[in-house]
């Protein structure tokens, strides 16, 4: 088995390359995939970059040139639901792109011809995240995440977006993931710890955060590549 391990920005795959200790670093598309070997399988780690273009790509390279078979996402997400606090972890039953619009040719937000608004999770592999959570006493949200080439700051745009889309977090990479995934036919997750959300304190200082999220979602993203293997 091939299983791909993404996040958006290098900080999000160091934990993993400091785990898997031995790897190949292979330059290609003006990134770079690092290829371990675990437990006789094969993992392919990379960091998308920021964006829905950037992840697109790197997603489809992932899955055409090192022919991963699984893909596992994590990085951070800004909260839309008041459930949500920072720190959480949800992952995504669907997601959706906030920011695509052809409304003015009667098509539904998020939505172009023969594509779909939401694309669904493999539920397999929710499933295997949920068992991961219980066993490590996490609490684990699951909810939709909505996806868009923009940092959403703005109170009313979130309200927005969480209403249209019935969305409960916000970010820039994984409902591209989910259609490059979707459409090559490749079961796929995306786990989110949330960032920033609406009872943030103040002297919230990001880079600690993204650290400290980046150690745990890897060793979380870890423990459901255990339990694959051992269904495979």
């Amino acid at each position: 088995m091939t299983i791909g391990l993404l996040g958006a920005m290098v900080e999000e795959i160091e934990p993993l390359l400091e785990f898997f200790k031995d790897y190949e670093c292979i330059e290609y598309a003006e990134n770079r995939f690092y290829i371990a070997k675990y437990k006789e399988h094969k993992i392919v780690i990379a960091y998308s970059k920021i964006g829905k273009v950037y992840a697109t790509l790197t997603a489809t390279v992932m899955i055409e040139r090192f022919k991963v078979e699984t893909i596992l996402f994590s990085g951070v997400a800004g909260a839309i639901s008041k459930d949500l606090k920072i720190g959480d972890l949800i992952v995504a039953k669907a997601l959706c792109q906030h920011d695509l619009d052809i409304t003015a040719f009667g098509h539904p937000y998020g939505f172009v011809p023969e594509g779909q608004v939401c694309y669904k999770t493999d539920s397999k592999l929710v499933n295997i995240a949920k068992s991961v959570a219980k066993d490590k006493g996490i609490i684990l949200k699951e909810g939709i995440i909505a996806t868009g080439d923009q940092f959403v700051a703005d109170t009313k745009r979130k309200e927005w977006v969480g209403k249209i889309f019935e969305a409960d977090a916000l970010e820039m990479e994984g409902g591209a993931v989910a259609v490059v995934a979707h459409s090559l036919k490749v079961p796929f997750l995306i786990l989110r710890s949330i960032s920033d959300a609406a009872d943030m304190d103040a002297g919230f200082d990001f880079d600690d955060f993204l650290k400290s999220s980046a150690t745990v979602s890897a060793e979380f993203l870890i423990c459901i590549v255990d339990k694959l293997i051992e269904k495979n």
